[in-house]
């Protein structure tokens, strides 16, 4: 079946002024549908076939449930037996609410990749701190070797030195 599209300013005040107060903004959602229902020619009136996208919603809202906009120009997208209705063009706060929307996003998908690059370099690091411990443990061997070997060079040393001693007093004796 063919995608029909059509732009249609939906009339809501005499709707929700049937409404008590407390319930005028689920008046006026539901206005919405009857009259998509009865101008997109669904002849079932299945009220469930009707998708209200999230940004009429979220006009409809915005004011509270006792002040609804009196109307709304929307775009009604007939597919099949589906029915998707939109803002025709989103007014300046919902451009400036997406607007900050996608930013927020932007910072999020970039904190994301940023995540994955840490975990990325993590798991090059386990490889590169086992090297560096091997490394260390290596100079370690080296500086004990070193010093066991300067250490027996003293300990000769003081062996000379007592057996030098030794002599000397015996020559002092004589």
């Amino acid at each position: 079946m063919e995608k029909v599209e059509k732009i249609y300013t939906i009339p809501l005040r005499k709707e929700w002024l049937k409404a008590p107060k407390k319930k005028r903004a689920k008046k006026a959602i539901k206005a919405i549908r009857e009259f998509i229902a009865r101008h997109m020619k669904m002849y079932d009136k299945n009220l469930e076939k009707i998708k209200i996208s999230e940004w009429v919603n979220k006009a409809i809202w915005c004011r509270g449930i006792k002040n609804p906009p009196p109307k709304i120009t929307v775009k009604a997208t007939k597919t099949d037996d589906k029915v998707l209705v939109d803002f025709v063009g989103l007014p300046k706060k919902f451009k400036q609410e997406e607007s900050i929307l996608r930013k927020k996003i932007e910072k999020e998908l970039k904190r994301k990749e940023k995540e994955e690059k840490k975990k990325e370099e993590k798991k090059e690091k386990p490889e590169e701190k086992i090297e560096k411990k091997e490394q260390k443990i290596e100079e370690e061997k080296e500086k004990i070797l070193h010093k066991e070997v300067l250490e027996g060079d003293k300990k000769l040393s003081k062996v000379q030195k007592r057996k030098e001693q030794i002599i000397h007093r015996k020559v002092l004796e004589k």
